[in-house]
């Protein structure tokens, strides 16, 4: 079977990988997307141990069309009642770039009727919209005249873990500081340290990956739970097999923050995903931490939307400043939208790689501690 795996942009590559290491065959990668091949037992897994997946899609139909009535057509041919019976309710996700639809949710409609009229000609009843909680979650995906239609197995985004109860004015998406993670090559094999953890993401993933804690332990729901052919012996056999490898962590974890409020925001995410023994928090100014030789640093600073710009470039220039004197032998990772700022680091980074926080397009930036570090305002 064929699957979609969809994320971040800049997070292709990681997630190839993830797929391999489970198992996936033929892992071909795409914009925001990889498609692989496996079974459903691979489809449950990867749902349950994918750290940087948004979403993972089986597509059910393929096609192309040249007007708006072969989508109809086409959706009429597809054999409806092996995935939802009449009782059942749906809903359609459309991602339209075409020119034979001006407004995307018009597609939308026109396979809804499809849908619709398929089951009234069959047995005289029809299936229900229902976008809040719906069984069936399908999406529609139509670039030009090239048509895939698919069933969304995670429905509830796998960002979404479960662990998180609060959140500080501007979190970190889970997915996206977990790729960052993996595109350091985080290990767990060196102390790690968030110096601004806000909410306790960066932390937190780290754990989760020192821990071997798949991010799906959390969820109380996938969306392959409500397809008709779903196998709950296989799903549990995953579970326990993916569980029972969660160990100690190997490392110490550190996350600090200057505000006690958000502090408390990421003491309370932590013990939600019962971390307390794995991640050491505590308030603190960064520029008066020190860290031990060959220690991580992750940093997703405050970007200057909410500061004034004489305020945030100050800040940036206290982090290199800081991670110059107090962090020797160190490796730091530091992302952020605001590329003027980033210059006032001054440190010349050995990496660059282009991600998106939400809407804002980032630079993740790797900057290796050492003395004499030459001063650059290049980023």
């Amino acid at each position: 079977m064929r699957f979609i795996a969809k994320t971040l942009y800049g997070l292709e590559k990681v997630l190839s990988e993830e797929l391999r290491i489970m198992g996936a065959g033929n892992v071909q990668i795409a914009n925001r997307a990889v498609s692989f091949e496996g079974d459903m037992g691979l489809l449950y897994k990867v749902n349950y141990c994918s750290r940087t997946a948004l979403s993972i899609l089986m597509p059910i139909a393929d096609f192309r069309i040249r007007s708006k009535d072969d989508l109809y057509k086409a959706g009429t041919k597809i054999e409806w009642d092996r995935y939802m019976d009449p009782d059942d309710t749906f809903s359609i996700v459309p991602v339209i770039n075409s020119p034979h639809f001006g407004h995307t949710g018009y597609a939308g409609l026109i396979l809804k009727d499809s849908i619709a009229d398929t089951f009234r000609k069959q047995t005289g009843r029809r299936p229900s919209v229902d976008t809040d909680n719906p069984r069936l979650l399908i999406n529609l995906h139509i670039s030009n005249d090239q048509v895939t239609i698919s069933l969304d197995s995670s429905v509830v985004p796998l960002f979404k873990r479960g662990y998180r109860q609060e959140q500080s004015v501007a979190p970190l998406n889970e997915v996206l500081a977990a790729g960052i993670l993996l595109l350091s090559g985080w290990n767990a094999a060196s102390t790690f340290t968030d110096p601004m953890c806000g909410s306790g993401t960066f932390p937190i993933e780290a754990a989760l990956m020192a821990c071997k804690i798949p991010p799906g332990k959390f969820r109380k729901f996938f969306g392959f739970q409500r397809w008709r052919d779903f196998d709950e012996d296989l799903f549990q056999k995953v579970v326990f097999e993916n569980n029972n490898k969660i160990q100690s962590s190997p490392v110490k974890i550190f996350g600090c923050d200057i505000s006690g409020e958000t502090l408390q925001f990421a003491k309370t995410n932590v013990a939600k995903a019962g971390l307390n023994d794995a991640i050491s928090l505590e308030i603190s100014d960064f520029k008066d931490l020190r860290s031990e030789e060959g220690g991580l640093v992750f940093m997703n600073p405050p970007y200057g939307q909410r500061i004034q710009p004489e305020e945030i470039d100050t800040l940036y220039g206290m982090i290199g400043t800081t991670l110059k004197h107090n962090f020797p032998g160190s490796t730091a990772w530091l992302i952020s939208s605001n590329k003027e700022s980033l210059k006032h680091v001054g440190l010349k980074p050995k990496e660059k790689h282009i991600l998106f926080n939400g809407a804002l397009e980032c630079i993740l930036l790797k900057y290796e501690m050492y003395s004499g570090t030459k001063k650059t305002v290049k980023v």
